[in-house]
């Protein structure tokens, strides 16, 4: 490998041991993200390279000649859920559920676990009035999600899933009892108007895809912004004295990473299954294969962003690909982006000093997930 600044792609062995290609460049990822012939099915995905021993994005799921026409539909359903102008109304109820945690936190005692009182929390509410999912049942399915999430332990990754999984089938034969005005409701419905046989089973399915990545990524984002905020000297100041900066702000929030080594060996990325050849700057990339397309890296790709490690709240580069790109990009992107937005604009103005209370390099990264984030952020203020 010739650089980061200059390399693109390489062969890398992933969390499994199974053998990669590893892709880090912008206009490469940017290009593959939205590459039809690369995708989450394989014609054999039990003998398909794995990504990790999670069953959840460790490995693909079985080709089906219908995929695409379904992905579509799914899609099309769901657009309107998670529109700006939706997440535009929904914004009041954020505000409020903002102040909630932030009270909370203000009630403790410094230091305080900002991870436990606001990162995972809020994220929770908010997407569980969304789905329509008992915020009570929270700890149950943060649970699950962690374990699913397990990139090193199969059984305990399959089991989180499976309990996942069987919850959300439970609560769609309650919505269908008792529908609401939610997400599994309109989806009950819609699977039902155009006699799908399986509408539970898909339903469900969606459902468990959207409680977990409605939640367990939007935290990860929360803590990474609250370290960034924190160590980037006279951001807070700057924010406060011109709000119109918090929007800039979020996308640099989404597009730096978490400033904390992971010790991921340089393998991390979205995993992605080649359906045919595909050649990547003189790399031939067989049919079956796995490419990982290394966001994270892509997003500080130098050739691509100028200072690119550095908080730039003026900067005019192209944009990141912290979502994704193509029919692939990220459904959830506006609620996240909405959440942050209230978030940092409520931290900057109401804790200016809020702040680690341990070094940053001592804050522990969770490496075992696929979602990342931190164990613990004790903050003081």
């Amino acid at each position: 490998m010739k650089g980061l600044g200059r390399t693109t792609v390489r062969p890398v062995s992933t969390y499994a041991g199974d053998p990669a290609w590893h892709v880090t460049g912008y206009e490469a990822v940017s290009r593959l993200l939205a590459d039809a012939r690369l995708g989450r099915t394989h014609p054999h995905p039990d003998r398909a390279p794995r990504y990790s021993n999670s069953v959840m994005f460790g490995r693909p799921q079985p080709a089906t000649p219908t995929e695409a026409a379904d992905h579509a539909r799914m899609r099309r359903l769901l657009t309107p859920w998670f529109s700006p102008a939706r997440m535009a109304g929904m914004r009041r109820r954020v505000q409020e559920l903002v102040d909630l945690v932030l009270d909370d936190l203000a009630s403790q005692t410094a230091p305080a676990d900002f991870h436990e009182a606001v990162s995972f929390p809020l994220p929770a509410l908010v997407i569980c009035e969304l789905l329509g999912v008992p915020y009570e049942d929270r700890e149950r399915f943060r649970r699950w999600s962690d374990d699913a999430a397990d990139m090193g332990d199969e059984a305990r990754s399959r089991s989180g899933l499976g309990a996942l999984w069987h919850y959300m089938v439970e609560l769609v034969d309650t919505k269908r009892r008792r529908p609401g005005e939610d997400v599994l409701s309109y989806l009950i419905a819609a699977q039902q108007g155009e006699g799908t046989a399986s509408a539970t089973d898909d339903v469900a399915m969606v459902g468990a895809a959207l409680l977990f990545a409605g939640h367990e990524t939007t935290v990860a984002a929360i803590d990474k912004g609250v370290v960034l905020l924190a160590t980037r000297p006279g951001l807070g100041d700057a924010l406060r004295g011109d709000p119109a900066l918090v929007e800039p702000a979020v996308e640099e929030i989404l597009r730096l990473p978490l400033p904390v080594p992971t010790g991921d060996g340089g393998r991390a990325g979205l995993p992605r299954w080649a359906k045919a050849d595909v050649e990547i700057d003189g790399a031939v990339i067989r049919a079956g294969e796995l490419v990982l397309l290394d966001i994270q890296a892509a997003n500080l790709d130098p050739r691509i962003y100028g200072s690119a490690e550095a908080l730039d709240v003026r900067r005019s580069d192209k944009p990141h690909l912290a979502f994704g790109r193509g029919p692939h990009f990220c459904l959830g992107a506006p609620l996240a982006r909405m959440e942050l937005h209230v978030l940092v604009t409520a931290l900057v103005r109401r804790w200016p000093t809020l702040e680690p209370a341990v070094p940053v390099e001592e804050l522990r990264p969770r490496n075992h997930l696929l979602t990342g984030g931190l164990h613990a952020l004790p903050v003081r203020w």
